[in-house]
Order: C-alpha cells, then sequence, then structure tokens
C-alpha cells in the first residue's frame, strides 16, 4: 500500500471543503494510527531458522562425511521405501505438462525445488523443504559429564 505523508491528507481535505472541525477530528485520528506501537520498539528481531535432518547411527554405519538431504512426508501407512518412486512419478507427470515440457526436470533436487506441490499431492507425497538441509550424525546418546 502506497505510504502518504499526513500534511498531503490534510491538504486535500480542505481542498474539497470539508468542514474545519470534521477535518481536525479526522487529522487527529490518522496521527494515533499512524503513531508506531510502543511495545514494537522492544520486541528483538526475528531468529533466522534453519532446518536440519538429525541421524541416529549408533553403530557408525554412515561416514564421517556431512550428508545434505530433504524432508518430505508420506501417508503413515505408506513404506518408505516408496517415498523415491512416489518423487519419479511426480516428475513424469509434471515432465510430460506444458510446464514441464518447457523447463524438464532431471534430478531429484530439481524436481523438489521445481515440481508444485499439487504434483507431489497427487502422489501423496508432502515435501517440507525445497531446498536440501545439513543432515548430521549422532550415535544416539547423551554423555555424563
Amino acid at each position: 500500500m502506497p505510504k502518504i505523508e499526513i500534511n498531503k491528507v490534510a491538504e486535500i481535505l480542505q481542498r474539497n471543503k470539508i468542514e474545519p472541525a470534521v477535518l481536525r477530528r479526522i487529522i487527529e485520528e490518522i496521527n494515533h494510527v499512524a503513531q508506531p506501537d510502543p511495545g514494537d520498539e522492544n520486541k528483538p528481531p526475528a531468529t533466522k531458522k534453519q532446518w536440519v535432518i538429525l541421524i541416529s547411527d549408533p553403530e557408525h554405519r554412515l561416514p564421517k562425511d556431512d550428508f545434505v538431504g530433504w524432508v518430505l512426508q508420506i501417508p503413515e501407512d505408506e513404506s518408505p521405501a516408496t517415498t523415491q518412486d512416489r518423487i519419479f512419478r511426480s516428475v513424469y507427470d509434471f515432465n510430460t505438462s506444458k510446464r514441464g515440457r518447457l523447463l524438464p526436470v532431471n534430478t531429484v533436487g530439481e524436481a523438489l525445488e521445481n515440481v508444485p506441490a499439487k504434483q507431489f499431492k497427487e502422489c501423496d507425497l508432502w515435501p517440507k523443504t525445497k531446498t536440501p538441509v545439513l543432515m548430521l550424525r549422532t550415535d544416539n546418546k547423551i554423555p555424563k559429564e
């Protein structure tokens, strides 16, 4: 919404021959509404957050290097092994659409970033992150002192 100075509003109202008493009440009300809330000044800026996937690896099977991945949701009663097939079906459907023929998707990363949520929803898949997030390993133990 465009911002306009209160003085300009007053000039416009005067040109349109608004009664002085009504003009004064309108300008006072605009001034009151335009003042910032005192509670907003004391709030610290919001902290930016990022998503991380923490993988339990108590037997140290995973390599020492960090991974990236995506956070997805599938129906509770379905096997997680079907997740990649769901992505592939969504990509096949997308690539046959008009937009997909213009900008075809070739990798899983491109699919999760560019394919609309509607395509994934049809295959019962809900991506929660479009960009890959860092995955960290843990041995699933809390150190004692």
